[in-house]
């Protein structure tokens, strides 16, 4: 579990799936064991209180964004209000989203040409390549459905990374290499 404080107000908390795994739960699990997931945020939101020194009260309104390969982003905001403050007392609001698109990490662009020749067999149309902050991150959208998901997330693991940052951030700021058909796009240009 990574913490990282945004502001006074505001923190964001990075847990991979195997951080969930470790606190009993799996990606379907978050969405039928309500109880337990109250308690998984309730001691998440003391510990990352620990840990930063973010003193919880109030209200806290939770963002929860499922990344595919990832794990989940949590940014907590505590709503301050005029009105004299319970310490006692937390209320949390949770807003769970899924996200559909998987987003790797690359040191090299030597790595993104092999990893492209282990994928030739998967029909990633919508997959893209961008540079940014120093490293190639490759989206590819929308694989939910595909039945070879998870040996795609296993051969993208021999070449990359799973990334912690967002595509809109990434989209936003980072220079387009390949907009669509990276694949083979790379394996036409590089083989």
């Amino acid at each position: 579990m990574r913490i990282e404080r945004l502001s006074n107000h505001q923190f964001k908390i990075f847990l991979t799936f195997d951080d969930l795994n470790e606190r009993g739960f799996n990606k379907e699990s978050l969405w039928i064991d309500l109880d337990n997931v109250r308690d998984l945020f309730s001691d998440m939101m003391y510990e990352a209180s620990d840990e930063i020194g973010f003193e919880l009260y109030g209200s806290l309104l939770i963002q929860v964004h499922l990344m595919q390969a990832q794990g989940m982003h949590i940014i907590v905001t505590q709503k301050v209000e005029d009105y004299e403050i319970d310490e006692d007392f937390i209320e949390m609001k949770v807003t769970l989203n899924e996200s559909k698109e998987l987003i790797f990490k690359f040191e090299e662009f030597e790595d993104i040409i092999n990893g492209a020749h282990h994928l030739s067999s998967f029909s990633l149309i919508d997959a893209a390549i961008y540079y940014f902050n120093d490293h190639y991150y490759m989206i590819i959208e929308d694989q939910t459905e595909s039945p070879d998901k998870e040996d795609l997330i296993a051969i993208m693991a021999e070449f990359s990374t799973p990334s912690i940052t967002t595509s809109y951030l990434i989209k936003e700021y980072g220079k387009s290499i390949f907009q669509t058909n990276a694949i083979q796009e790379i394996l036409h240009y590089f083989e």
